[in-house]
């Protein structure tokens, strides 16, 4: 009996919101229809702009996979990334540098310009003016990645992917404030293509066609599965500090105090249990700017874990706002990890996923539409 508690109050609460969720899908629904009416306008720019992007709040991978596209683009095209820069204390555009802290540009951007040095990155949060600057500082540009902009339709993108996230499917939701939605779940329609993320690593066909089908695509949407892949840990203070495996943390039977600031973290921790033998956690809100009392609590209850073998774990979002308490006492850094993620593609898709990107940027570039 008291397993239905939490279900019914949760049922009550969204009963509750439904009028407000009522008023904003009606809000949300004339904005796109000004879109779609070109009564309001979208802006179309000379050279490739690739749009990355959810229906969903919260975490469904967006940060992993816009570096995974950097990762097959950047060998052949010089390629730009313009986010909002979430929760920083700047306003208008600015470029992301090596100096760039989390507090002036956001810490995705931060995270991206770190392991993709040879790449621009910048931030704006109207994201017309961002693609001006950037097409005007660089005119070699073949291609700008645009973070969290499905909904930002202001600029047109000549391909819009949309990520669902394979546990939240868009038939079960609703729209905010009583469910997660953004908007419509209709809206998929704009999207060129729909990547379903976090599938297990195991997915069968029959499973991916089963998702599809309820997903009601057009004939001229693509649709990818990725899942995560979890590295090796990661110093967050100390570069030069060996990294650990998770395979070596289960053989030795580490204790683990897991620090979030993300959406979601469930899926991690899923992951860990296997490899720790004991898990405490502390999780604070999405893109949360640590503090000293943070810090103060984070050791205190490290501290509190049982044995000799254990270590603080963090995301790696999440060691990019921590690591400006490089301060702390010196045999403590040692012992915080950052997990370090990436995006496959289980079954054979990646290559027909790789070769539509590039596809598109190739026969798109600037270059190639003055000619035409």
């Amino acid at each position: 009996m008291q397993n239905d508690l939490p279900e019914k109050k949760h049922a009550f609460t969204r009963l509750f919101l439904l009028p407000f969720t009522l008023i904003y899908g009606f809000i949300t629904g004339v904005r796109n229809l000004l879109f779609d009416l070109n009564i309001l306008n979208e802006k179309e720019f000379p050279l490739p702009i690739i749009s990355i992007g959810n229906i969903t709040v919260g975490g469904t991978g967006k940060t992993p996979h816009i570096e995974y596209l950097i990762s097959i683009l950047k060998d052949k095209f010089n390629v730009a990334v313009l986010s909002r820069g979430y929760k920083r204390n700047t306003k208008n555009f600015l470029m992301v540098s090596n100096r760039s802290t989390y507090k002036e540009v956001g810490d995705e951007p931060c995270q991206i310009q770190k392991k993709h040095p040879g790449i621009k990155v910048a931030v704006d949060r109207k994201r017309v003016n961002g693609v001006k600057n950037l097409i005007n500082k660089f005119n070699d540009l073949d291609v700008i990645l645009l973070d969290d902009a499905f909904q930002h339709r202001y600029v047109k993108p000549g391909l819009s992917i949309l990520l669902i996230d394979y546990s939240r499917p868009l038939k079960n939701d609703l729209i905010l404030p009583a469910g997660r939605l953004r908007e419509r779940s209709i809206e998929r329609k704009r999207a060129h293509i729909i990547i379903v993320t976090r599938c297990p690593a195991d997915i069968t066909p029959v499973e991916k066609e089963k998702f599809k089908k309820e997903l009601v695509l057009f004939p001229s949407q693509h649709v990818f599965f990725t899942t995560i892949n979890y590295e090796d840990l990661s110093p967050v203070f100390n570069k030069n500090e060996q990294k650990l495996s998770c395979d070596y943390c289960k053989r030795e039977k580490y204790n683990l105090l897991l620090v979030t600031g993300i959406a979601n973290p469930q899926p991690l921790k899923n992951y860990l249990q296997y490899y720790f033998n004991n898990i405490s956690e502390i999780r604070f809100p999405d893109h949360h700017a640590f503090n000293e009392k943070d810090i103060i609590k984070i050791t205190g209850d490290f501290e509190k874990l049982p044995g000799k073998n254990k270590i603080i774990l963090t995301t790696e979002k999440d060691a990019i706002r921590m690591q400006k308490f490089s301060n702390i006492a010196g045999s403590f850094t040692k012992l915080i990890y950052f997990i370090p993620i990436r995006v496959e593609f289980p079954g054979n898709q990646r290559d027909e996923f790789n070769r539509l990107i590039q596809y598109y940027v190739r026969e798109n570039k600037r270059d190639n539409i003055l000619l035409k």
